[in-house]
């Protein structure tokens, strides 16, 4: 846990230059609250300072992540997606913490946030000491990594303020080179347009087809500018039961999970962060998955019996996939 003020005017600049410069994509969320992103206290009035948390989030015993994006016909999930989804755990205790901040001051006010409203929470998070925000845009840490979680209470309180870690990236662009779409344009610049975690789970059309072989078998994000972060050798695992791997998420077949109707997707993904993006975009995402995987008949006879889908976006990737595993 951090503290901060409220003034994020250097990164507000940044904020308008890359809204100016389109690399928001459909994001358009992004760009309608205007300065209520960058200044807390327009967002929520009276606010003074900032308590900025984080949360190990990484499982334990999950599969190596390499060896799944290696072994083309499983399936890749982030790894931040694989138990229960972290808003509700996250929201929860905030609000605990929050309350036990007014049994001692009754006259303080606040709202307890976690990547649920117009927050820059990287920059706040910064500025409390949690970290610094590394080349690829995510916070990282000398002794955590980068493999956890983040929220917010913003509170009428004048706390007193921790101070900013100083930067520890260096020469370093490994996340910049390994990035599968060049996605990182620059240092502290990302394209979300091309963006994997963007792809796969924010835009809801069609996938552009120059983009859908590079995405491999991620079906819903991306963690290879984490995976290949020096610093994330220090990262330990959560201790966080609702963090657990569910339903073998860490390494599952393709044609199994795309094997999952409505029904199942919904009832096995029920309290995950990965139920916000619908079956239909999630039959979408496995289909390139499909198309990118080893060819083989199981492959093609999976993708067959997605050929006349009610949604058209399924139909064109599926009619994609197939065409891709017959080259």
């Amino acid at each position: 846990m951090g503290i901060t003020d409220t003034d994020l005017a250097e990164a507000e600049s940044g904020l308008l230059q890359w809204l100016a410069d389109g690399l928001h994509g459909e994001l358009d969320y992004m760009a309608k609250h205007g300065t209520k992103r960058s200044r807390p206290e327009q967002l929520v009035p009276g606010t003074l300072r900032v308590i900025s948390v984080r949360m190990n989030y990484l499982p334990a015993g999950a599969k190596d992540s390499w060896k799944v994006i290696e072994e083309g016909e499983r399936a890749f999930i982030s790894r931040y997606a694989l138990g229960r989804d972290y808003h509700k755990v996250l929201r929860k205790r905030l609000s605990l913490l929050a309350d036990k901040i007014r049994a001692e001051v009754p006259s303080c006010e606040g709202r307890v946030f976690t990547d649920s409203a117009p927050v820059m929470e990287v920059a706040l998070a910064s500025k409390s000491g949690l970290g610094w925000r590394g080349k690829h845009t995510l916070l990282l840490d000398r002794e955590h990594g980068s493999w956890f979680f983040l929220g917010e209470i913003f509170i009428n309180l004048p706390l007193p303020v921790d101070f900013a870690q100083e930067e520890h990236c260096g020469t370093c662009t490994r996340c910049i080179d390994i990035c599968p779409t060049q996605a990182i344009i620059a240092p502290y610049r990302l394209d979300a347009r091309r963006c994997i975690s963007y792809l796969t789970i924010e835009l809801k059309g069609s996938i552009p087809v120059e983009l859908r072989p590079l995405i491999g078998n991620r079906i819903y994000g991306c963690d290879d500018c984490q995976l290949v972060c020096p610093w994330n050798s220090f990262a330990q695992t959560t201790v966080e039961p609702d963090f657990a791997i569910r339903h073998g998420l860490d390494d599952a077949s393709l044609i199994e999970l795309f094997g999952w109707e409505a029904e199942e997707f919904e009832h096995k993904l029920a309290g995950s962060a990965i139920y916000r993006i619908g079956h239909e975009q999630w039959l979408r995402n496995i289909a390139v998955a499909l198309g990118n995987a080893p060819r083989s008949a199981a492959a093609r006879t999976a993708l067959e019996t997605r050929l006349h889908h009610p949604s058209a976006v399924v139909r064109e990737h599926v009619t994609w996939a197939i065409q891709k595993q017959c080259v």
